[in-house]
């Protein structure tokens, strides 16, 4: 086991923020634009800490059209999130009223 790379993500993982981000990506990939709503904050602070974790390897992003999604590619960091949620309800995907986000748009529809 590598402790020195270990240690580096878990000190990633001392942030709030990016913590909420992780358990909202448990579900599996989700757009910037429904993390931005769920957590209330401006892109531009939820980008600052997605592009840590994706030069952290712990996530990896895509585009499609104008939306870009995040999902975890860590699966270390995914069982420990798994872990850390043991005993609490599962991870579920919140669909938000005002959010652009194709999933949260096709149920609006």
């Amino acid at each position: 086991m590598n402790y020195k790379k270990l240690a580096q993500k878990l000190k990633l993982l001392g942030h709030p923020v990016r913590l909420q981000i992780l358990d909202i990506l448990r579900n599996g990939e989700v757009c910037v634009c429904h993390i931005e709503r769920q957590l209330n904050k401006r892109q531009a602070y939820i980008s600052q800490h997605l592009m840590a974790l994706r030069n952290a390897g712990i996530v990896e992003d895509h585009r499609e059209g104008l939306n870009v999604y995040y999902r975890i590619t860590d699966e270390e960091i995914a069982q420990l999130l798994t872990f850390l949620h043991e005993g609490r309800m599962p991870a579920t995907f919140t669909i938000i009223e005002d959010c652009p986000c194709p999933t949260c748009s096709t149920v609006h529809s």
